[in-house]
């Protein structure tokens, strides 16, 4: 991976792009414009933070979060990538494929029409084409405004289609979990993973008083996050996608997953973007296939 100073050197913008090492250890690109300001993991590709100008942070990142190689940080916008969950057929592969977890290639930054941009690339090498043997470049743009956009990438190179599940997997930040819900998802079919993976249906908006971990199915384009602790709505616009997972691990889930602070769960709420499930993407030689999310913040 490069380092702060030959990256500032060919894509640094003054007062709008600049890398550097934050207090969790990562090498982090830092993103502001007139609109909002963000940093974004060059492991991974991880968008970490996200907050609109004067407005308290939209994106969840655990304060117990520390860089190490190999491993995403707690919170922000984790990239699942080529597969979502588990691996299909091998346990010993890394749950949400390996694009989480390995290094990525900055190759453009620009600032234009009230937002900043950042493009960071990543190619599978032989290691990970052993586990998953397919020919394919993903590439995650990163858009900071007002509005925080995400464009996640997928290009076949090969001779054979790809089929792939994937995740934008991002940590809200809200005031407290008893005080928010997601509207939208209103009469959906889901999976109910601590169910067994039981097919059940949406009544009424989401709340969250225990651990959940759903996958919702065959899904409006839009939701909302309501939070009255905050007095906002979040809203969350995709692209690309036909399904969202919910997810909240509560207090013993927490506890072992041993890196989201004390009180962590009552601070985040994760909706992600997703292809899972049955929701899948084939993408034929020669073609891409893109996973589009916005988020944009109003007052209740």
């Amino acid at each position: 991976m490069a380092d702060a100073t030959s990256l500032n050197e060919r894509f640094g913008i003054p007062g709008a792009v600049a890398f550097g090492v934050g207090s969790h250890g990562a090498l982090v690109a830092e993103l502001a414009s007139q609109g909002g300001v963000a940093s974004v993991a060059c492991q991974g590709a991880q968008v970490l933070t996200w907050a609109p100008s004067g407005q308290p942070p939209v994106l969840w990142l655990s304060p117990d979060a520390r860089f190490a190689p190999g491993k995403s940080l707690r919170g922000g916008v984790p990239v699942c990538w080529p597969w979502f969950g588990p691996h299909p057929s091998d346990a010993a592969q890394p749950s949400h494929g390996f694009a989480r977890n390995l290094d990525w290639t900055v190759v453009e930054t620009a600032r234009r029409e009230g937002a900043t941009r950042l493009v960071l690339s990543f190619v599978p090498g032989e290691a990970q084409r052993a586990g998953w043997p397919h020919r394919a470049e993903l590439t995650l743009a990163v858009s900071v405004g007002v509005r925080l956009g995400l464009d996640l990438v997928t290009r076949n190179v090969g001779d054979e289609p790809v089929t792939i599940t994937q995740a934008l997997h991002t940590y809200f930040h809200v005031g407290d979990i008893g005080a928010a819900r997601v509207e939208g998802l209103e009469g959906c079919g889901y999976v109910d993973r601590l169910q067994g993976d039981r097919l059940l249906h949406q009544e009424g908006p989401v709340t969250v008083d225990g651990e959940v971990d759903r996958i919702y199915l065959r899904c409006p384009a839009e939701v909302v996050i309501v939070d009255r602790a905050l007095g906002r709505r979040i809203r969350i616009a995709k692209a690309g996608s036909a399904s969202y997972v919910v997810w909240n691990p509560w207090v013993e889930k927490a506890a072992k997953l041993g890196d989201l602070g004390p009180d962590g769960y009552r601070r985040m709420l994760c909706v992600e973007t997703t292809n899972a499930w049955d929701d899948t993407a084939t993408v034929a030689p020669g073609e891409t296939f893109t996973l589009r999310t916005e988020y944009s913040v109003e007052p209740i």
